[in-house]
């Protein structure tokens, strides 16, 4: 038998995490080889778009070369050999978490538990990624590590605050990557980049080892090039941690993903343009239903008139600054390495509100699981653009709906994946988001994969920025 041929380095970062693995399993892709690849990837690009802030060769180079032993013996954890980046936010032995900070920079002793369960499988963790300053931002636009560069196009934003994690999957300088989302930093980034995320039901995935921005609202999200990749990473990195406190013990499993497309009752909001999305996202996503006249089933219009996106993201940005007067008190104290004047003011804004202003946000929580308990009574999924705009230059303003549409799930703690939909205009990717009730993972996941299946939109594949 003639040996396979060697795979072209390029498609090898295209690749799917599905597909490295079954390159490994046959022996076509070596976990060294893989493992070369990416790091040689990220010292030429990394520089353009900044979505690594620390990376090892040594601890690359030692992880690669026991899943290179471990595929020998034939004894394998679930992911061994595949590269995945970490946002900073998130513990990694050996490597300082930042959290978008300037002074955290003593290294990690213990992995996140999240980082232990991928080692524990075989992963290669591939390094740390930028982030928002304390994860309060929606750009990865970070005063003290720079900004990181949407790879379709330098000098616009990446989304955040896991902007660098999404960059690294979209650029091909990771197979995969794991990132919080606590409004929508996993889901909006992978919307302005054009690749696939799932913030799960929240308490899924153990978010021990990371550093909290809104413990009620925090879930460990994660961001790949398929919705295969979703799925098979969930499974893996799931489960029941006692030593989290939010951490859900299942009474029953994952709902079975056994919806039937053809039968599905999906909501759709029925006035877009009157939450803020921009006409052009409506105008691609309104095709993007049109190329799912079946998959989605009997539509209906949910009433959402008793409900305020902005406010619902105002109350949960409030329970996030108000938390992290908490978790930054050190660096809030710290003059030698001042915290930037755009964060303090945002968590001074929470230090001036009162008990009863926050019990108040915190109050709208609960308002959203009753909401999201009446919706789920009356359809299966919940379907919309996953941001109302798509990616915008560095330079801009933010605009401040950019969490409008994601933040019911966060703060219903509801399941809720992003696929890429199309393009806009100005050729930059836009997402579609699915929702559904908590539990619903594995469903919303089938569904998202016969979704992109049908209107198939490729993630942005690795190619050499252009200014």
């Amino acid at each position: 038998m003639s040996a396979l041929p060697p795979i072209d380095d390029r498609d090898i970062r295209r690749a799917t995490l599905v597909q490295l693995l079954h390159w490994l399993a046959i022996g076509r892709l070596q976990p060294l080889e893989l493992a070369a690849s990416y790091q040689d990837a990220i010292k030429r690009l990394n520089p353009a778009l900044n979505a690594y802030l620390e990376t090892s060769d040594a601890l690359i180079q030692e992880q690669a070369v026991s899943a290179d032993r471990r595929r020998r013996d034939g004894v394998m954890g679930r992911l061994d050999g595949v590269p995945v980046a970490i946002k900073d936010n998130f513990d990694v032995a050996g490597l300082p978490t930042r959290a978008g900070m300037r002074r955290r920079s003593k290294p990690a002793t213990d992995d996140a538990h999240v980082v232990a369960r991928l080692r524990a499988s075989g992963a290669v963790i591939l390094g740390k990624t930028n982030m928002d300053e304390g994860a309060l931002g929606v750009t990865t636009d970070n005063p003290h590590h720079g900004a990181t560069h949407n790879p379709h196009r330098l000098g616009y934003t990446a989304g955040g605050s896991s902007g660098g994690a999404a960059v690294a999957v979209a650029a091909g300088l990771a197979a995969a990557a794991v990132g919080s989302d606590s409004l929508g930093s996993i889901r909006i980034p992978a919307s302005y980049c054009g690749i696939y995320a799932i913030k799960p039901t929240h308490g899924e995935i153990s978010a021990r080892g990371l550093v909290p921005a809104a413990r009620r609202l925090d879930a460990v999200g994660i961001l790949a090039r398929s919705v295969d990749d979703l799925t098979l990473l969930l499974q893996v990195l799931a489960g029941y941690d006692a030593d989290d406190a939010r951490s859900r013990r299942r009474r029953v499993a994952f709902q079975l993903p056994d919806w039937e497309p053809g039968h599905l009752r999906t909501g759709l909001l029925p006035d877009l343009a009157h939450f803020g999305v921009q006409p052009e996202v409506i105008e691609v996503f309104n095709q993007a239903l049109e190329k799912l006249p079946r998959e989605l089933g009997e539509r209906r219009a949910v009433d959402f008139d008793d409900w305020d996106f902005a406010r619902t993201r105002r109350a949960g940005l409030l329970l996030m600054e108000s938390e992290m007067l908490i978790t930054f008190a050190e660096e809030l104290a710290d003059e030698a390495y001042p915290v930037s004047a755009r964060l303090r003011g945002m968590l001074d804004y929470a230090r001036h509100k009162s008990a009863a202003d926050y019990a108040a946000a915190d109050l709208v929580l609960d308002a959203a699981t009753l909401k999201m308990r009446r919706l789920f009574a009356q359809v299966d999924v919940l379907v919309m653009p996953t941001t109302p705009q798509g990616a915008f230059p560095l330079s801009d303003t933010p605009p401040a709906s950019q969490a409008d549409l994601t933040s019911f799930a966060s703060l219903a703690g509801c399941p809720a994946v992003s696929i890429p939909m199309g393009t806009l205009p100005d050729g930059m990717p836009i997402g579609m988001q699915l929702v559904g009730a908590r539990g619903s993972d594995l469903r919303l996941l089938e569904l998202a994969q016969v979704c992109a299946s049908t209107l198939d939109a490729d993630p942005i594949y690795p190619v050499q920025p252009q200014a």
